[in-house]
């Protein structure tokens, strides 16, 4: 018999030992284990079973709808046009770009001579002298001369007189020039109200009876081009919804709608387009900007004191047509729907009232 106190006999006890705490070990783990998962078992079989959430509602309402839609335009001083002289001679002095001509200011000067704004709708064709036939170049003239305090002839009529004559001469002193009370057609240029200098194209010693400068209104307005076919949304008279890039929101009304261009290098087999002209009702919301986008809101559908529900409220029924379902019994009431807009629909129906809460979607 092999002697068991030599020494390989510790090493026997040590191997002996370390497998005791192995097992003991995974007796350990493997009880905490069953701990673990009998608690989270249990906690599940104790839970309460998860609660229904409420839905979304809404109130019926009663009030305007408006179906809108919106377009980006531009905001400048309009179209630009330019400005030709008709006076023989040399250019001599020309305004800068930016400036703004009123009636009876120069223009630009010709042989060192003035010539100034006259306001009206019709280009003089004619010189204006004694023995001339009536016409209404002489009452533009007239009422020009009248609103600058030379009204020798009293009420402006297509009439030159002697008293016609008179004021032009006295209007020609003012400006130093020649009293001969004669008004050649070159000798003032006719715009329909103060203009803008918008470019100046022509130079210093330049001929007088060429474009001399580029013009436009003075005031800002917002322009739209419209597809024709889009044409239905946009009346001369009606108002819309403005909000100006880096500026504020105001209303605008549609000031002229421009005749249809075809297509061109710009629009290559595009639809012919429309001008749309917009005056702002609020000059001050645009503060100092100029040449930039502006969103324009056009209201293509209005409803005055209709009952409306959010389009989520709507039910498709099986049949055919929609309901809305009330919050508080969950019945089915039928709906005939009328102009939708914005996320929100006209509705009818027996038993739906203002203030009644249906079910919605969020």
């Amino acid at each position: 018999m092999a002697d068991q106190t030599g020494p390989t006999a510790p090493r026997r006890r040590r191997r002996g030992r370390w497998l005791v705490v192995v097992l003991v070990a995974v007796a350990v783990l493997g009880t905490g284990g069953v701990v673990v998962l009998t608690r989270i078992a249990a906690n599940t079989a104790n839970a309460a079973p998860p609660k229904a959430e409420a839905p979304d509602t809404a109130e019926v309402r009663k009030g305007s709808l408006a179906d809108q839609q919106t377009v980006t335009g531009a905001l400048a001083y309009g179209a630009e046009r330019p400005l030709a002289g008709r006076k023989p001679g040399t250019v001599t002095w020309l305004p800068d770009a930016g400036a703004v001509v009123e009636r009876g200011q120069t223009a630009y000067s010709v042989d060192a001579k003035p010539v100034p704004l006259f306001y009206g709708s019709l280009p003089l064709y004619r010189d204006l002298t004694d023995g001339m036939s009536s016409g209404p170049d002489v009452k533009i003239v007239e009422e020009n001369l009248k609103e600058l305090g030379f009204a020798d002839f009293g009420e402006p009529d297509e009439k030159f007189t002697v008293w016609t004559a008179a004021a032009i001469k006295k209007w020609q002193k003012a400006l130093g020039l020649e009293q001969n009370g004669v008004l050649a057609v070159g000798d003032v240029v006719v715009q329909p109200g103060p203009v803008r200098v918008s470019s100046v194209t022509a130079q210093l010693g330049a001929p007088g009876t060429g474009d001399l400068v580029k013009v436009t209104g003075t005031s800002r307005v917002v322009t739209v081009q419209l597809d024709s076919s889009k044409l239905r949304i946009a009346k001369v008279g009606e108002k819309v919804g403005l909000t100006i890039t880096g500026g504020g929101t105001t209303t605008g009304t549609i000031a002229s709608i421009g005749k249809p261009t075809e297509a061109n290098d710009q629009n290559p087999g595009g639809q012919a387009k429309s001008t749309v002209t917009i005056t702002l009702d609020d000059p001050a919301a645009a503060g100092g900007l100029d040449a930039v986008s502006v969103s324009v809101e056009f209201t293509t559908g209005r409803k005055e004191g209709v009952l409306v529900v959010p389009v989520g409220a709507l039910l498709a029924l099986a049949e055919g047509g929609y309901a809305v379902e009330t919050a508080s019994d969950r019945k089915l009431i039928a709906v005939k729907t009328g102009l939708f807009a914005k996320g929100e629909v006209e509705v009818s129906g027996e038993g739906l009232t203002e203030g009644l809460k249906v079910v919605t979607t969020s």
